[in-house]
């Protein structure tokens, strides 16, 4: 905060990949904002149905029998893209909201089912799950754990690539304490890391072995960006939950919406007298606008194949950012799932110019590029409406800042 006091980027106006700063100096937005931006900015359908909606029904909570029709009809639409028949849907306001959801969902089913004792939950490294609750508790990067005191108890985390790991885990703390693992199938956040091939089947088996509910966090890659609906689909599995937001509103109404496989949510719709009650949820849960603008992105991304681009771009993001892998600052570059990469510097580089990836961020910000620091190297996850030519001014302006970060490190 205090790096940035008094020296705001203030951005002005936005449309499609293109966003302008209060001078009036156009950059691409090459991370979708903060990886929502799936459909490109000022998208009229969406506004226009958010502001029908607030004409004829602003708000209202669905809590109790209480509900409204866009939150019903997204909900349905929504359980029609589980990869199983009978999923029910959750509202929240964002990705974090649904993490913890999820992780207190699997908890009371296991409860409601006589296993009160399944409260364990095992995450990844490098994993990112939002900064509520239980998200901060399994996240897998160190440094969004610091200074906040204890976390949740009854969590451990597991290296991301290594699904014989993940069973020792489980094995070590006893099956019969384990009520879920955490997944991103491909890590965001963290630095972007793909999966290794099979790891997910792996580690769906594994969990489908034990008992363990397998929750696909999808919140990054769901709506487009790996070139399906909602992410985990890419892969033959069946998740127990899949956690969304983020381009499920192209980000321009806050909403997260849990998914829960019929058979984990079985516990709460018995319908018989004095059935348990779930004891949770949010203030702004199934918002009749936020509702809207959903259902206007659903109709957005299936009339134009948009949910299909991350795997159509995927490759020539790859192609455009291969040179940077030769380039004696690299370290590494990550790709190849969808259409985002993480570019890491080497570690002397880090070493010798402790602020390099701000430099490096800084230098593509001023060839009118825009991505995102993450911890030791730079990510970038555009619009899936760009075009190849925007993918290679992407990969030119990082080639260019690295003269920056060069000049520093011969400086050192």
């Amino acid at each position: 905060m205090g790096a940035v006091a008094g020296a705001p980027f203030v951005i002005d106006r936005a449309e499609g990949a293109t966003v302008w700063d209060e001078d009036g100096r156009a950059y691409l937005d090459g991370t979708a904002a903060l990886w929502y931006a799936n459909l490109g900015h000022g998208r009229a359908e969406i506004a226009d149905a958010i502001g029908a909606q607030l004409r004829k029904l602003d708000a209202y909570s669905t809590f109790g029998d209480y509900s409204n029709r866009p939150a019903m009809e997204l909900a349905e639409r929504l359980a029609a893209l589980f990869p199983e028949a009978g999923a029910k849907v959750f509202f929240g306001s964002g990705g974090g909201d649904m993490i913890d959801s999820a992780a207190k969902i699997a908890r009371a089913s296991f409860a409601l089912q006589g296993q009160p004792e399944r409260v364990h939950l095992i995450s990844r490294t490098h994993g990112y799950h939002g900064t509520h609750g239980f998200g901060t508790a399994i996240a897998g990067i160190p440094a969004n754990t610091t200074n906040f005191g204890g976390q949740a108890p009854d969590t451990s985390v597991v290296p991301h690539d290594d699904a014989a790991a993940l069973e020792a885990e489980i094995l070590r703390v006893g099956p019969e304490r384990v009520a879920a693992f955490f997944c991103e199938p491909v890590i965001g956040a963290g630095g972007v890391y793909p999966p290794e091939p099979g790891y997910i089947e792996e580690t769906h088996a594994i969990c489908r072995r034990h008992g363990v509910l397998f929750v696909a966090d999808c919140v990054i890659v769901g709506f487009g960006r790996v070139g399906t609906w909602l992410g985990i689909d890419r892969w033959d599995v069946v998740p127990d939950m899949i956690t969304t937001a983020k381009g499920i509103t192209n980000g321009v109404q806050p909403l997260g919406a849990l998914f829960v496989r019929g058979e984990v949510a079985a516990p709460f719709f018995t319908g018989a007298p004095g059935a348990p009650v779930l004891r949770h949820g949010a203030t702004y849960a199934g918002h009749p606008a936020a509702a809207a603008a959903a259902l206007a992105a659903l109709d957005l991304y299936a009339r134009d194949d948009t949910y299909q681009r991350g795997r159509v771009l995927e490759q020539p993001l790859a192609d455009a950012l291969a040179p940077l892998r030769d380039h004696e600052l690299v370290g590494e570059v990550r790709c190849g799932t969808g259409f985002l990469a993480g570019i890491e510097l080497a570690a002397d580089v880090l070493e010798r110019v402790p602020d390099a990836v701000t430099r490096w961020q800084l230098a593509a910000r001023e060839a009118g590029v825009l991505v995102r620091p993450l911890g030791r190297g730079v990510a970038v996850s555009p619009p899936l409406t760009v075009d190849e030519d925007d993918v290679r001014r992407i990969g030119q302006a990082l080639a260019d800042g690295l003269e920056r970060v060069e000049q520093a490190v011969a400086a050192a």
